[in-house]
């Protein structure tokens, strides 16, 4: 956050460069996403200009010091009046509960009364897994219709890095060049949420279906450059990939839920279903806490009960 950005937020300047303080950290030794910090950037601000209206002018440190429950509750009353659905709220009341744990970290206040609150119940809306034998019927390059063969095979090439690898659509298209080039690797090294790698294991499926795109692909796949690539020779675009992934779901007869962030649903959910633990899984996936793990792949308590029972020395 600039300076000039500082100016526009609703509140006194105590308040407002602690503030600015909190969001480089976040960045610099936390190391969240960009997108993590641009959406607690607007969560505080937004607090913060309800607090003006609220109290009657804008919030100090001292101000936020002495919130009480019923404060926090009026705000997400106000949004939640204003259309946000549970998501939305549940995400800016996370910001707003990270930004007061740093204030009282600095000794300047009271986090008690946030932390104490409970976030909404969340609508579950994952994605659902694709069946085995579907999700291989989509990575193969042959169902590729009614496309150019190095088009098709870039596809199938992507898909097969989301199912096989449990990719991110945006850790699949940050490969560059020099990426899996050596079939003696056994591992890949993937950057993703807020910068942190993790390695994958490489399956053969994987090598052979992104060298059949490199032997088709027309443009100069070179080291540091994009692996895949648009139509045009750009880099791909994860819309481009999901609008071929509409159109081939479309194709093969399969339901709308068949996204590309589908199958790495179904490559966490077809591991577990198959004896993977959750730890492996997480760390395979790169989540950063179990419980997203537990809840990505649709774990169930009769599940858990089981992994325990076996696992547990005790039980």
């Amino acid at each position: 956050m600039t300076e000039t950005d500082a100016l526009l937020v609703n509140a006194r300047p105590d308040l407002a460069a602690a503030r600015k303080t909190w969001l480089d950290r976040l960045a610099s030794e936390r190391r969240l996403a960009d997108k993590t910090i641009e959406a607690y950037e607007r969560d505080t601000r937004q607090f913060l200009a309800f607090l003006t209206e609220h109290l009657g002018a804008p919030p100090g440190l001292a101000d936020v010091a002495g919130l009480k429950s019923l404060d926090f509750r009026a705000f997400l009353t106000r949004r939640r009046a204003g259309g946000a659905g549970a998501r939305t709220l549940g995400r800016g009341l996370a910001g707003i509960r990270s930004f007061m744990r740093y204030l009282e970290r600095e000794g300047l206040a009271n986090a008690a009364a946030v932390t104490s609150m409970r976030a909404p119940r969340q609508p579950k809306s994952l994605p659902k897994p694709l069946t085995a034998s579907d999700a291989l019927r989509v990575v193969d390059a042959s169902e590729q219709l009614n496309e150019e063969p190095w088009i098709a095979a870039r596809n199938a090439a992507v898909l097969t890095l989301l199912y096989g690898c449990g990719l991110r659509i945006g850790e699949a298209l940050s490969l560059t060049g020099e990426a899996l080039c050596d079939r003696r690797e056994r591992a890949l090294r993937v950057t993703g949420k807020g910068n942190k790698t993790r390695m994958v294991p490489l399956l053969p499926v994987v090598f052979d279906a992104t060298e059949l795109y490199r032997r088709l692909c027309p443009w100069d796949l070179a080291a540091g450059e994009p692996l895949f690539r648009g139509a045009r020779g750009g880099p791909l675009r994860a819309a481009v990939l999901q609008r071929d992934m509409r159109r081939l779901r479309s194709a093969l007869g399969l339901p709308e839920t068949a996204t590309p962030h589908a199958l790495r649903h179904s490559f966490a959910t077809h591991l577990l279903g198959n004896g993977g633990d959750l730890r492996t899984i997480q760390e395979l996936l790169g989540h950063a806490s179990l419980s997203t793990t537990q809840v990505y792949t649709g774990v169930d308590t009769a599940r858990l009960l089981d992994i325990y029972r076996k696992a547990h020395p005790r039980a």
